[in-house]
């Protein structure tokens, strides 16, 4: 994997650690319990119990390295200090969709805890993008997958 920082919110960051220590701990445990009672059934060749037991340690050591990864180059964003005069990684961005003429705040946190039915877009998207660096009154071009639109900013906090 490329080093690439990961913006994560403090409790983001939080549920990292804690899951990551969940699967290094209790669930490294578990799975190796199901190898170790798989492997009591006999042949291993044609042990169905076994494989999925091994099956299920791959998926699980994926997750590890993946979430080590994210731990080490979590970058916290601190919502308190964020700018409010430019939009960036942290800010609460009020904007108007010159679509549906809606305002709409949105948080922008990193692609890890992006989720847009709690208003959360990650900086990687192409609003988060767009918004990013944008200063209240500033009408910029989401450029959208299947068409652009313009939104304008209301207000950073």
């Amino acid at each position: 994997m490329t080093e690439k920082e990961v913006f994560l919110t403090k409790e983001g960051y939080d549920e990292l650690v804690s899951r990551l220590e969940y699967l290094q701990t209790t669930k490294r445990h578990e799975i190796a319990e199901k190898i170790k009672a798989a492997r009591d059934f006999g042949d291993l060749s044609e042990n169905a119990e076994y494989e999925e037991a091994k099956t299920e340690q791959a998926f699980m050591e994926g997750e590890i390295l993946e979430l080590e990864f994210k731990v080490k180059n979590a970058v916290l964003i601190d919502e308190k200090k964020s700018q409010t005069d430019v939009a960036s990684v942290g800010s609460k961005v009020t904007v108007i969709d010159f679509g549906d003429d809606e305002e709409i705040e949105y948080l922008i946190v990193g692609s890890d805890e992006a989720d847009l039915a709690h208003h959360r877009i990650s900086n990687e998207s192409p609003m988060g993008k767009a918004i990013i660096g944008a200063k209240v009154g500033d009408v910029v071009q989401v450029a959208a997958p299947f068409a652009s639109y313009e939104i304008k900013i209301v207000s950073i906090v």
